[in-house]
């Protein structure tokens, strides 16, 4: 059975295509990383105040919010990427965002400790927090990338 050159050309068009769309409505949301990063920097300024209603009352609201977001997000989603898709690239910009958030909060956090300034806590959650605000759709385009870089045929 030959096929002509065109409709193979067409064929893998439309593969391509629908590929996009999977990987698109499986992605992290953009709005959901701002979402969390003023949900989280809500929630430690909360704790540093050391005062049990507000510690309460933030942690309450954290996790109403974190879930509701999260509930939101799932929801949007219509498919399930395999994590074939994303490969060793991906999962190392994961694990490299992951670590360089922890690492300048956990870090910066410590320092203001140590120079007795007063909130450590909620002043290095500052830094963290337009990180995951930026750095999460700038993480999604790259996996993106990523993703509709692989080989149309991967592995099984």
């Amino acid at each position: 059975m030959d096929v002509p050159p065109i409709d193979a050309e067409l064929a893998l068009a439309e593969v391509r295509a629908r590929r996009a769309q999977v990987i698109d409505a499986n992605l992290v949301p953009g709005w959901f990383w701002p979402s969390v990063a003023v949900l989280m920097l809500l929630f430690v300024a909360a704790v540093e105040t050391a005062v049990p209603w507000v510690v309460a009352t933030g942690s309450i609201l954290y996790a109403a919010g974190l879930a509701t977001t999260i509930v939101a997000m799932v929801r949007r989603s219509r498919a399930q990427v395999r994590t074939t898709l994303i490969g060793a690239h991906g999962a190392a910009a994961i694990a490299v965002f992951t670590l360089v958030l922890v690492a300048v909060g956990v870090g910066l956090g410590f320092t203001l400790e140590a120079l007795g300034v007063p909130a450590p806590a909620t002043i290095a959650c500052v830094p963290v927090a337009a990180g995951l605000a930026f750095g999460g759709p700038a993480l999604m385009a790259y996996l993106r990338r990523v993703m509709l870089s692989r080989p149309l045929a991967g592995t099984r």
